[in-house]
């Protein structure tokens, strides 16, 4: 008895636990989970050596309310930008042949990091339920700074947002709701 009220204990724990994190996944895993039930994308595309990258993992995706919402609207993927899986995307398979296994710092860009023509790191992309590109962004995001664009991208009005006054009333209007862990 003692032993199944430990291993109980220990499997709300875990639980708890798991539902605190958000679930990344590979692109190729999203994109087949896209085939069984439609859902946006949400990547993270960082490098190792990406300070700002590891930010993002330690203030942004730990926050309840990111991970609550990404969890639901999303499939979430995690893509280093100078790894070397391969992902294929759109019929064509996405390479890093110039990777380099065990050296430290910069390593070679990924083909798919290229096709994404990323400006910087960290970038976090959006894609289509259908796994279409929407649009990537660049650079270190709060929580707070990022619930606009996750909430616009939900809501599918990034669509109607097609000049600069539209995205400044957009943002204006906006009432996030995202605390501050």
């Amino acid at each position: 008895m003692k032993k199944a009220i430990q291993l109980l204990v220990l499997f709300f724990y875990a639980t708890t636990l798991q539902a605190q994190e958000i679930a990344w996944m590979s692109m190729d895993q999203a994109l087949l989970a896209q085939q069984q039930k439609p859902k946006k994308i949400f990547m993270d595309v960082y490098t190792t050596w990406c300070g700002p990258c590891k930010l993002l993992d330690k203030n942004t995706f730990s926050n309840p309310d990111v991970i609550a919402y990404v969890s639901e609207h999303f499939y979430p993927v995690k893509f280093n930008a100078e790894g070397k899986d391969p992902i294929t995307y759109q019929g064509f398979t996405y390479t890093n042949p110039n990777y380099r296994a065990g050296k430290s710092g910069r390593n070679a860009t990924h083909f798919f990091a290229d096709a994404l023509q990323l400006q910087g790191y960290p970038s976090l992309a959006f894609f289509e339920s259908d796994g279409t590109l929407i649009q990537s962004i660049v650079g270190y995001y709060s929580a707070q700074e990022l619930e606009i664009f996750l909430k616009m991208i939900v809501t599918d009005q990034y669509k109607e947002i097609t000049t600069r006054a539209k995205w400044e009333r957009y943002q204006k209007k906006f009432k996030g709701t995202f605390k501050s862990k």
